[in-house]
């Protein structure tokens, strides 16, 4: 009995200590486990920390590269077409010198253009009387001129006789970049639809404009001039010789000469 006792005494006790045994080595396993994880884990940190390094130190290579390399073409080609603000380039301050020039330069004629009224001595009878006979021996003189040119602002067509004048100052200049620039002029200033003073065409003669322009003349707006022309002979003139301005006028001399 005592025997069997011992016997199933030593088998517990086998049996306890394989379970604890087992029990440790799996915790020393898991540990062991978890040791491993943990070691690859910082393993792959400090291989993807390496690799960003790698990167950044490439790219700031390249960056500083592609700078000189762009300083030096910007130092051996001043006629770069970059867009950048800073660029210092030549080419840019020539066209910039260029366009002052031309925009000076058209102010200057504008404001050599038309006067607001021409110098002329104090009309006649006789011519004041010649005015009625015809609309072509009233705008012969500059005291027509004048006289009808206001008659017009009060009816809000002076475009008509400044685009006329400007034609006639036209056809008298012979310098070939001062005819163009101001044959670009009249076209802005009478016959651009955007322009407050267009005056009136048709479709036709704006057409001629437009392929006369191509090479500016002393004749670009022949056609123009002669429409117009016919348009203030027909239109403006006869309300003219019945307007106050020129019925005052006549008066005045007929009464100066009767004293005289």
């Amino acid at each position: 009995m005592w025997r069997q006792f011992l016997l199933s005494f030593r088998t517990h006790s086998y049996n306890a200590g394989n379970y604890q045994a087992k029990e440790t080595l799996q915790n020393e396993n898991e540990e062991d486990i978890k040791e491993v994880q943990q070691l690859f884990k910082s393993m792959g940190s400090e291989r993807m920390e390496m690799r960003k390094r790698q990167m950044s130190a490439a790219q700031e290579t390249t960056s500083s590269a592609q700078a000189q390399h762009g300083a030096g073409n910007r130092g051996s080609n001043a006629c770069c077409f970059c867009w950048c603000c800073c660029c210092s380039c030549s080419c840019l301050t020539v066209r910039n010198r260029d366009e002052e020039q031309a925009r000076r330069s058209s102010q200057e004629l504008r404001a050599e253009g038309i006067p607001y009224c021409e110098e002329c001595p104090t009309p006649t009878l006789e011519e004041v009387n010649a005015w009625a006979q015809s609309f072509d021996k009233l705008m012969l003189t500059p005291a027509g001129r004048n006289a009808f040119r206001e008659f017009l602002r009060t009816e809000f067509s002076e475009e008509n006789m400044l685009f006329w004048m400007a034609c006639e100052d036209l056809k008298k200049e012979s310098n070939k970049s001062i005819l163009e620039e101001k044959a670009r002029l009249i076209y802005e200033d009478y016959i651009s639809i955007l322009s407050p003073k267009e005056v009136s065409l048709d479709s036709r003669v704006r057409e001629v404009i437009n392929r006369n322009m191509l090479e500016p003349s002393q004749h670009t707006f022949d056609d123009a001039q002669l429409q117009i022309y016919t348009l203030m002979h027909r239109d403006s003139y006869p309300r003219f010789m019945n307007s106050a301005i020129y019925k005052d006028l006549l008066r005045s001399l007929s009464e100066k000469s009767v004293e005289a």
